[in-house]
């Protein structure tokens, strides 16, 4: 071998382990999603989602903040209570003002009612600012609540994200409202966030996700990460897993639609002024993802999703003014 053949074989060797690197990066998360349905930790996965979008993440600093936050709520617990009473604990913990929060409870960020700053889903954002949002807030709720051995689980409304929480009492689940620190019925949910009667048929919504149905809320927040960096085939992974875990993740299939878009604006769109100019080797592929990207859409529309309208967001930021002027 001549040392020019060397020289070529030494770079393809260094351009496909920078290639295999690159495909690796969501290896991490695809370990979450393999791990059995009992060893899933809350915790764990919220934090490998907020490393994959942030590397600078101090994780060990974040689970120091969740002991001392569950140490917390452990002193608030009387004995002998009920997973009712524990739960309750909880929620006077994280809500009210006391001295096992230094007189600074949690409460929703009003000044980024959209979630449209992609740090303020960040547990270590919210655990050091205390003011969060419709991921960050329940998820902590859920994070300690799995810690305490109690009956929480996640749940989705359009564009939400709530708690579910066991009662024996009542022998039923019933919600519990991270954003706003109280208990909210479904009929509550359904008319607010414009829930239809086909979604609830299919039951899309409102129902107690398992932990590996769970994972796919909280990997939401790197499909966002990957959209806003234009990067369709990451997206297209990350949305896969989701869906292989809650074949009905709604949002999941909305962003899978946008991952096809992205492709067919980085693979044809951005190269080629018009359709006919694309290559003919290449035109089977750009039906295809044009096809599956109206597909997806379609999919989501026929289980019961609807496009959010304009008014509705208007709506719900008239209600985060009034609750500025009320505060």
């Amino acid at each position: 071998m001549t040392r020019g053949q060397s020289l070529i074989v030494a770079l393809f060797l260094s351009a496909f382990a920078t290639v295999a690197f690159a495909k690796d990066t969501l290896a991490p998360l695809r370990a979450q999603f393999a791990l059995p349905e009992a060893r899933i930790d809350y915790a764990d996965a919220k934090l490998t989602v907020d490393r994959l979008i942030d590397p600078t993440t101090d994780v060990p600093a974040v689970r120091r903040q969740l002991a001392h936050w569950e140490r917390a709520v452990r002193t608030n617990i009387p004995a002998g209570a009920t997973p009712r009473q524990s739960f309750d604990a909880l929620i006077k913990t994280l809500y009210e003002a006391g001295p096992w929060n230094d007189g600074k409870p949690f409460a929703y960020d009003l000044d980024d009612p959209l979630g449209k700053n992609p740090r303020n889903k960040q547990l270590a954002t919210y655990l050091a600012t205390r003011r969060g949002n419709c991921i960050s807030m329940p998820l902590l709720v859920v994070i300690l609540g799995q810690r305490l051995g109690l009956p929480a689980a996640l749940a989705t409304a359009p564009q939400h994200v709530l708690v579910k929480f066991g009662d024996d009492a009542q022998q039923a689940w019933i919600n519990f409202e991270a954003t706003a620190g109280g208990f909210k019925s479904d009929s509550s949910y359904e008319r607010e966030t414009g829930i239809t009667q086909l979604a609830i048929d299919n039951a899309l919504y409102l129902r107690p996700l398992s932990p590996k149905e769970s994972l796919g809320v909280i990997a939401t927040s790197l499909m966002e990460h990957h959209s806003a960096r234009k990067d369709g085939d990451t997206l297209m992974e990350v949305a896969d897993l989701a869906l292989s875990v809650n074949p009905r993740d709604v949002t999941a299939m909305i962003w899978k639609a946008n991952a096809f878009f992205l492709q067919l604006q980085s693979r044809y769109v951005q190269k080629y002024p018009e359709a006919k100019d694309i290559p003919p080797a290449l035109q089977d592929d750009f039906r295809l993802r044009s096809r599956e990207n109206l597909a997806w859409f379609e999919k989501a529309e026929r289980l019961g999703w609807t496009q959010p309208t304009p008014e509705q967001e208007a709506a719900y930021l008239q209600s985060i003014e009034r609750e500025k002027r009320r505060r």
